[in-house]
């Protein structure tokens, strides 16, 4: 990506794009996770004698991104909506549908401070105050305004389709039966999600309302610093759904890095994160659906990472990172059926 050839082309199609010199002076290859990549631009633009540096993040797929994630346009699209409805995510700048200028579609974003690695954000000392004073009311009135944004209010219908509308009535058996499918396409038999499948189905709470949700509102897809929430990152998994399949996502153990005993994140308590979250959007959460996404939520990731390992197994993208998600899908299953029991156990 750091080619000369990359860099020639991208110049000379954001100086026809926005009318002005634009000189890329420096190109860094950005931690992406396993199905994206990001680079972060430095960008020198003229406009008369008038010269401006301007940081940005060019975002596009890998080479084998999962099925179920949006497509670049979708994803910047996304973005757009947030960002005009106030959500703290970085600005949308350029979307590129074709593939010829770098070989797949890309978009352009305001780049941003902080970090969203794990351990930071659980554990670093410099995040101290923040942790104990802000981070858990900021991350819940944030996602309170993403989930305002309801299907009637977005005009565009192409957008509405891609994310996905069911009536509430009939969208957990959706999520359900879309979880099997998935499940019979692995190579293996997983008998500890057929039983949590089974469970879900007999167990299927009520929706309040169909609302966008993020798809993965997690430890990690979040910029952070000591001055506070950045900007929420990675929209490639939007849809349309439940409000509580974010925040349980967020809840789950698997996104505390080691820090069990903060369910939220692995950095806050699940009351401040209700009663925050409540504050903004005028709306009670339910406690007892938030542990039955969680438990939705486990088996979804625990299908995702046998899915993950998959790629790495049949050579189609072979790497470490894939091949060492495969772990997660046991401690997947497991929790899943931990949160069952401790729901069962309960009543």
């Amino acid at each position: 990506m750091e080619s000369e050839k990359f860099v020639s082309n991208l110049e000379e199609h954001l100086k026809s794009v926005w009318q002005k010199d634009v000189k890329i002076l420096n190109v860094l290859h950005l931690s992406g996770g396993a199905c994206q990549d990001n680079y972060a631009l430095s960008l020198q633009t003229k406009k008369g004698d008038q010269l401006e540096i301007k940081e940005v993040v060019l975002r596009t797929d890998k080479a084998a991104s999962l099925l179920s994630s949006l497509s670049k346009k979708d994803e910047f699209q996304v973005a757009e909506l947030l960002f005009k409805a106030g959500v703290k995510t970085p600005e949308p700048i350029l979307l590129e549908e074709s593939s010829e200028l770098i070989g797949t579609p890309f978009f352009l974003m305001e780049k941003i401070g902080g970090r969203a690695t794990g351990r930071y954000i659980t554990k670093d000392s410099e995040l101290n105050h923040y942790r104990k004073n802000g981070m858990v009311n900021d991350l819940a009135s944030n996602l309170a305004k993403l989930h305002g944004i309801l299907p009637e209010s977005v005009t565009n219908d192409d957008l509405n389709q891609k994310l996905k509308f069911q009536a509430k009535e009939k969208y957990i058996l959706s999520c359900i039966h879309e979880l099997r499918n998935s499940l019979d396409q692995l190579p293996e038999a997983h008998p500890a999600i057929e039983l949590v499948l089974n469970w879900m189905e007999s167990h299927q709470p009520t929706i309040d309302q169909i609302v966008l949700v993020h798809g993965d509102f997690r430890t990690g897809n979040f910029m952070i610093n000591p001055n506070g929430l950045q900007g929420i990152l990675d929209f490639e998994f939007a849809h349309w759904g439940d409000r509580h399949e974010d925040i349980a996502w967020l809840c789950m153990r698997d996104w505390r890095f080691g820090k069990l005993n903060k369910e939220v994140g692995g950095f806050g308590d699940r009351i401040d994160f209700y009663e925050a979250y409540e504050t903004e959007s005028k709306i009670k959460v339910d406690p007892k659906k938030v542990t039955y996404w969680e438990i939705m939520g486990n088996i979804r990731w625990a299908i995702g990472s046998a899915q993950q390992a998959e790629r790495h197994l049949s050579g189609k993208d072979k790497g470490i990172e894939l091949a060492a998600i495969g772990r997660r899908t046991a401690e997947m299953e497991w929790e899943a059926m931990r949160l069952i029991e401790d729901l069962e156990n309960a009543i």
